[in-house]
């Protein structure tokens, strides 16, 4: 075998083991729960993109998970990619049905909630949401993204992403902004639990959410995110569609998931889908 073919070797990194299939399908997979499949697949381009191209053939709680991702994605397109088996990259199908249309924009927001509410009872790590989609740590008191969340409508249904840095190293990080949950003192940065718990977060969290209906308010959805979003009670400038502008605090999170801005001039706005800067970040620096 040959150096290069070294570093291919599924096993050449002996801190990052591959995921135990049959394990993960005997832990997470019953009859009576949300997930269906579960496939893992030594590298994709897309996670997304590979469920939301066969979504006409899947069943709900279908989950597909790489072991590396080449061409993983982010809001506005951005890439998200990392070293093999050094993070969870994942996507799942989730159908709805019943649920109002315009209540699925809750998803994204509740994946946020379900994958902080894992993270903790599995890694033991505090995490804090910032609208609406990235999962921010604290290390040296400064936010850092370690991982982010992406909702795409497909068939009847709608994909959502999951990517998050685990065992990344510190030379390893794509960005200064970047993090891990290793970096930020994860107790376990053992891929297969953090699956199970951040899985098993979602299946709560979506079937309270399902059965109000849809209503973050009454599922109590729209109170987790807010007492773990770290985008309110922050000066905010959030780039909106149509490259538009618009700084001001983050007050609220409304009834439909909008970050609700303060103006300068007096004015409340809300805003359904922008990039947000955080202007006034923990540590002083912008997040």
């Amino acid at each position: 075998m040959t150096p290069s073919d070294a570093s291919h070797n599924r096993w050449s990194d002996l801190d990052r083991p591959p995921l135990n299939v049959p394990a993960l399908r005997r832990g997470l997979l019953r009859p009576d729960g949300l997930w269906s499949t579960l496939d893992v697949v030594d590298t994709t381009g897309s996670t997304n993109s590979d469920l939301a191209g066969r979504a006409a053939g899947l069943t709900e709680g279908a989950v597909l998970v790489a072991e590396e991702q080449t061409a993983g994605r982010g809001r506005l397109d951005r890439t998200w990619t990392a070293p093999a088996r050094s993070g969870l990259f994942l996507s799942v199908y989730l159908t709805p049905g019943a649920v109002p249309v315009q209540r699925w924009g809750w998803l994204p927001l509740l994946t946020g909630v379900a994958v902080a509410a894992g993270l903790a009872k599995s890694a033991g790590v505090d995490t804090a949401l910032k609208w609406p989609n990235d999962i921010l740590v604290t290390i040296e008191g400064e936010e850092r993204k370690t991982g982010g969340i992406l909702a795409e409508r497909a068939g009847d249904g709608v994909v959502i992403g999951i990517g998050l840095n685990v065992s990344l190293r510190a030379d390893e990080l794509p960005a200064p902004t970047a993090a891990s949950l290793a970096l930020a003192g994860a107790v376990s940065t053992d891929r297969e639990t953090l699956l199970r718990g951040v899985l098993r977060s979602l299946e709560h969290w979506y079937g309270k959410w399902r059965a109000a209906d849809g209503d973050a308010a009454a599922s109590g959805l729209q109170e987790a995110y807010v007492a773990g979003c770290a985008t309110l009670g922050r000066s905010v400038r959030a780039q909106l569609p149509g490259d538009r502008t618009l700084t001001g605090e983050a007050v609220a999170i409304d009834g439909d998931g909008r970050l609700v801005l303060s103006t300068g001039d007096g004015l409340q706005e809300p805003v359904s889908a922008g990039d947000i800067v955080h202007l006034r970040g923990a540590g002083g620096g912008l997040t």
